[in-house]
C-alpha cells in the first residue's frame, strides 16, 4: 500500500472495545499514517456510538494526534475509499445473547456465544448482514482489507471467502493471543524466544511450542498448565482443567474452549447453576458494559479503563490494529489468523477457511504448514469444520432442513425433539433477525410453539416492538 493518509473504519463503533481499537492505532502512530477514522453504527446504538465516539476523539487529541474521528449512521459514507474495514458488531445486541444462553440452557443444554446451539444462531444472525458489508465494499472500497473479529470469527471469515467472494480479509481472535502472552511467563521466557505454531479452527484449535534452542517446550507448558495457573484461558470459561493423561496423548495444548467437548459434564452443570440463579456470563457481561459505559460518559476519561479486561475479549482490537500495520507496512508478523487453508492443515479442504499461524504482510496471511493430525484430533476438527460449513450454508439460505442438520451434528447438542424445540424457539425468538428463516418461523408461531424461558421470552416481545 501506497497511501499516506489511511482511511480506518468500524463496523460496530459504538462497541465497548472501541477505546481498545483507539489505543492499539494511537501505540502504532510510527507505522500508520491515519488521516481519519469512521466509527459506524445503527440507529438503535447510537446513543452507545455517542458516548464511545466521544471519548475516543479525547483519546486522540490527548494523544497530541490530528486525526479526524467521525461518528456516523452512514455506512456508505464511511466505507468509500476506505483502506481498511474493521467489524466488530453484534447483530441483536447483547439481549440476543442473553436469548442464545437461557433458551438451551432452559432444556439442560449448554448455553454459550459461539458454541452450541448459541454459536449456532449467532452464525444465522450474522452471516446476512457480513455479506451486506461486503456488497457494500464491493462498490465503495474495492481494494480495502476487511478485519474481522465478529464472532463466530471463523464462521463469519468462511462466509465472506465462499458467499461473499472476498478475497482481502483476515477473521481473528483473542484467544491464541491471550495464550502466548501467558505460557511465556510459565517457564520463563519472553515471546521472542519462543515459536509457536497454531491449526484447527476458530474456537477450536491446538497448539505446539518450541523454544529458541529448538527444543520443543510444549509437554512444560502442559506440566505448569496443571500448577497454579491455567495460561490464557478467556474470562468467560469456566476453569474446570483438563485432563492431563488426555494433553499428554495428544501431545498439543488444546484451546480454552475445548473444555465444552473434553469436559463437557462439568462445563454443562456449571452453565446450568448459573442459569439457575439468573447470573448466565451474557446477564454478567450486560452488568459489565453497563458499567464500562458509565466510566466511558467521564468527559475526563481519555484512556482505555482496566475494567475493560472484565469484558472477555481482551487484546481483540490491538490484534486487529496489528494486522492492519503488518498489511500496510508489510511487516511478515506471526499471527494466528482465520485464513484460507491452502494446504496448511492437510486433515482439511485446501479451499476452506482454517484458523492456523500464519505470516501478515502486503500478500495478507500466508497460512504455516502444520500438518496432519492424529485420529481423535483429526476426527474432531473434520466434524467442527463440516458443521461450520453447514451453518453458513444455513445462514445464507434460510434451509430450515440444514439448520437441523447442523443442530444435529453439534457435539454439544444431543439429537432429538428437545433439539429441534430448541431450534424453533431460537427461530422464534430472533426472528427480528432472521428475514432468511422467515416462512418457517410464521410456520411454528401458527403451530403454536411459544418461548418457554421466561427472561428470554420478555426479551423477545421487546425485541418484536423494536423492529416492527
Amino acid at each position: 500500500m501506497s497511501h499516506d493518509a489511511l482511511k480506518l473504519v468500524t463496523i460496530g463503533g459504538g462497541s465497548s472495545y472501541t477505546p481498545e481499537l483507539i489505543e492499539g492505532y494511537i501505540k502504532r502512530r510510527e507505522q500508520l499514517p491515519i488521516k481519519e477514522i469512521w466509527l459506524v453504527d445503527i440507529e438503535a446504538g447510537m446513543e452507545k456510538l455517542k458516548i464511545v465516539g466521544a471519548m475516543a476523539q479525547r483519546m486522540v487529541k490527548a494523544a497530541g494526534l490530528d486525526w479526524e474521528v467521525h461518528l456516523t449512521l452512514d455506512r456508505q459514507a464511511a466505507l468509500k475509499d476506505a483502506d481498511f474495514v474493521s467489524t466488530q458488531f453484534r447483530v441483536g445486541r447483547l439481549p440476543a445473547r442473553i436469548k442464545d444462553e437461557r433458551i438451551p440452557n432452559y432444556y439442560g443444554l449448554i448455553g454459550q456465544e459461539t458454541n452450541g446451539a448459541g454459536g449456532i444462531f449467532k452464525a444465522f444472525r450474522t452471516v446476512p448482514v457480513i455479506l451486506d458489508i461486503v456488497a457494500d465494499m464491493k462498490r465503495l472500497c474495492p481494494q480495502a482489507w476487511l478485519i474481522n473479529f465478529t464472532n463466530p470469527s471463523g464462521m463469519i471469515t468462511e462466509a465472506i471467502r465462499t458467499y461473499g467472494h472476498w478475497d482481502r480479509v483476515i477473521g481473528l481472535c483473542n484467544v491464541p493471543v491471550m495464550a502466548m502472552l501467558s505460557e511465556q511467563e510459565l517457564i520463563g521466557k519472553t515471546l521472542d524466544q519462543l515459536t509457536y505454531k497454531f491449526a484447527g479452527i476458530d474456537h477450536f484449535h491446538w497448539h505446539r511450542v518450541w523454544d529458541e534452542s529448538g527444543q520443543e517446550v510444549t509437554m512444560t507448558i502442559i506440566d505448569k498448565l496443571f500448577g497454579d495457573n491455567d495460561a490464557g484461558l478467556p474470562t468467560n470459561i469456566f476453569d474446570v482443567p483438563f485432563f492431563k493423561d488426555q494433553l499428554a496423548a495428544m501431545r498439543m495444548i488444546p484451546c480454552g474452549y475445548h473444555r465444552y467437548y473434553y469436559r463437557q459434564e462439568e462445563m454443562t452443570a456449571h452453565g446450568l447453576a448459573e442459569y439457575r440463579e439468573n447470573k448466565t456470563r451474557a446477564q454478567q457481561v450486560t452488568q459489565i458494559e453497563e458499567e464500562l459505559f458509565e466510566l466511558y460518559r467521564d468527559p475526563e476519561l481519555d484512556y482505555k479503563p482496566k475494567q475493560l479486561a472484565e469484558r472477555g475479549g481482551a487484546h481483540y482490537s490491538d490484534a486487529a490494529c496489528e494486522a492492519i500495520a503488518s498489511i500496510y507496512r508489510d511487516k511478515k508478523t506471526h499471527m494466528v489468523v482465520s485464513t484460507l487453508n491452502q494446504g496448511s492443515v492437510p486433515d482439511l479442504p485446501s479451499d476452506h477457511v482454517v484458523e492456523v499461524s500464519a505470516q501478515i504482510g502486503a500478500a495478507g496471511a500466508v497460512p504455516m504448514a502444520f500438518g496432519h493430525f492424529q485420529p481423535a484430533e483429526r476426527g474432531w476438527l473434520q466434524l467442527m469444520k463440516n458443521m461450520e460449513l453447514v451453518i453458513v450454508e444455513a445462514a445464507v439460505t434460510g434451509d430450515y432442513g440444514l439448520a437441523l442438520q447442523a443442530f444435529t451434528m453439534n457435539p454439544l447438542i444431543p439429537s432429538g425433539a428437545t433439539a429441534k424445540r430448541v431450534l424453533d424457539e431460537l427461530l422464534i425468538a430472533h426472528q427480528a433477525y432472521l428475514p432468511q428463516f422467515a416462512d418457517k418461523i410464521q410456520a411454528l408461531i401458527a403451530a403454536g410453539i411459544m418461548v418457554q424461558d421466561t427472561v428470554a421470552a420478555e426479551l423477545s416481545e421487546v425485541t418484536q416492538v423494536v423492529s416492527d
